[in-house]
């Protein structure tokens, strides 16, 4: 089995977000230019076919050149790549090449869904041996043959090689005293905004009213939306829905998502760390599955709706790591 890179993680959340970020932004651009066509007398270039030169540029990167920003710039060029292609998913499950197949979003959403799902798992599970941490230490050296290392990747290199043995460790420390040094690049200019952006952001998890609101979102809007189903479909407004297995879709989802909520409001007073494990469990049973039928029936538009279910994921997760570090 060869060595796993220590960054993987890192590789697979760039392809994902720039695959994200590709099938918006494309979404946007062809929205507000009218849905161009590129081409002429009866062709027309598929941006999936952009899609597909950007993916073999990006492994093409990965693969003649050495280093962790060359297998990062490929993860990047990949990942938009592969937003271009899975954003015409809908001419390649219908019949008809129908790019505004309505559960084309949905389709989208459940294949990068499935992608964070890896992501993260890899990020769980990536403890190294000695041997690979050796490897990941010998291919930084090797990347920084040419540029040079700052000191605190020298260090990390260090780091990585410990606990390899004396003589492995002390080849490391050899090849490294062969590596150029280099000065640290000067900070880029929105680094102290993301810095300040994720200062506000922790800070705002942390507040005791704003994990109130969570709980009380989650148990209610749930149940309002079954309720609001039930309703739409006895007084008929629902008689025009296209997507009616989309609709029992977010209904059964939300059904599930309150079930948990209200079990674990219940739990709130006698066990604080379980009842939030369960609220987590909610909004990934919504995140996971729900939004998959909202996309479907709302296209696009859901975007927002999940924007906000990770704020909650996020205010649920802080909450619950405080609890579990204070127990």
């Amino acid at each position: 089995m060869p060595p796993r890179a220590l960054a993987a993680a890192a590789y697979l959340q760039a392809f994902v977000l720039s695959g994200v970020a590709a099938v918006l932004l494309t979404r946007v651009l062809l929205r507000a230019t009218g849905y161009p066509q590129l081409g002429g007398g009866g062709l027309h270039i598929a941006h999936v076919l952009w899609g597909g030169l950007l993916l073999a540029a990006g492994l093409g990167v990965a693969l003649v050149f050495l280093g962790g920003a060359a297998r990062m710039t490929g993860a990047i060029l990949g990942g938009i790549g592969f937003g271009l292609f899975i954003d015409e998913v809908g001419k390649f499950v219908t019949a008809r090449t129908d790019y505004f197949y309505a559960p084309a979003a949905g389709i989208i959403y459940a294949v990068f869904a499935v992608l964070v799902v890896i992501t993260q798992a890899v990020r769980e599970r990536t403890r190294l041996i000695p041997e690979e941490r050796t490897a990941n230490a010998l291919d930084a050296v090797a990347g920084g043959l040419i540029d040079g290392l700052t000191d605190r990747r020298r260090a990390q290199v260090l780091r990585l090689a410990r606990g390899s043995g004396a003589e492995t460790e002390a080849a490391v420390a050899a090849l490294l005293d062969a590596v150029p040094r280099r000065e640290p690049p000067p900070p880029r200019f929105w680094q102290p905004w993301l810095a300040r952006v994720r200062r506000v952001a922790v800070g705002l998890t942390d507040q005791r009213w704003v994990v109130r609101f969570v709980v009380l979102y989650l148990v209610v809007e749930p149940a309002l939306t079954v309720v609001g189903v039930a309703v739409d479909g006895v007084t008929g407004a629902l008689d025009e829905e296209r997507e009616w297995g989309a609709v029992l879709g977010v209904s059964a989802s939300a059904l599930a998502t309150a079930v948990l909520s209200i079990a674990a409001a219940v739990r709130l007073r006698r066990d604080r760390i379980g009842a939030f494990r369960l609220f987590k469990l909610a909004i990934l049973v919504d995140l996971l599955f729900g939004q998959i039928f909202n996309f479907t029936v709302n296209q696009f538009g859901a975007v927002a709706a999940l924007a906000f279910d990770l704020f909650l994921l996020a205010v649920v997760t802080a909450e619950h790591r405080r609890l579990s570090r204070a127990g």
